[in-house]
């Protein structure tokens, strides 16, 4: 499904209740968005192809894009916004579009700026501004 985004949040230092609770808050601000829809996933099992890592919890995201040109910028705008508000829990991210994957966990806000920015770079429709 290229024109969805997989969202995989694991915080190895947070109890499940938890992650499922800020994996909801995240839901709820992309739901507010031009998207058609952002559903939960169940199980939280790690994707194909990413990272072997121990976490206590995982949360899963779906995010079905439509036909909005600028919806994934969007996006990943509030995805952003929600992990520099979460800086202190150290969550990672694993996010996945067709076979491109971003992984972010301890980075810098310039270095996750920066991969968000090229990750939406090579997404964007041919012609559309980033």
């Amino acid at each position: 499904m290229e024109n969805s985004l997989h969202i995989l949040l694991a915080d190895e230092n947070a109890e499940p209740e938890r992650v499922a609770e800020l994996t909801g808050y995240l839901r709820e601000e992309l739901l507010d968005l031009d998207v058609d829809d952002v559903t939960a996933l169940p199980g939280g099992e790690v994707p194909p192809g990413a990272r072997a890592v121990e976490v206590a919890a995982i949360g899963a995201l779906l995010v079905s894009l439509g036909s909005s040109a600028n919806a994934l910028n969007q996006v990943m705008t509030v995805i952003r916004s929600w992990l520099g508000r979460h800086h202190e829990t150290h969550p990672s991210l694993h996010l996945q579009m067709g076979d491109d994957v971003l992984e972010v966990s301890e980075a810098t806000d310039d270095q996750v700026t920066e991969a968000f920015r090229l990750f939406v770079e090579r997404h964007a429709p041919a012609g559309a501004q980033p």
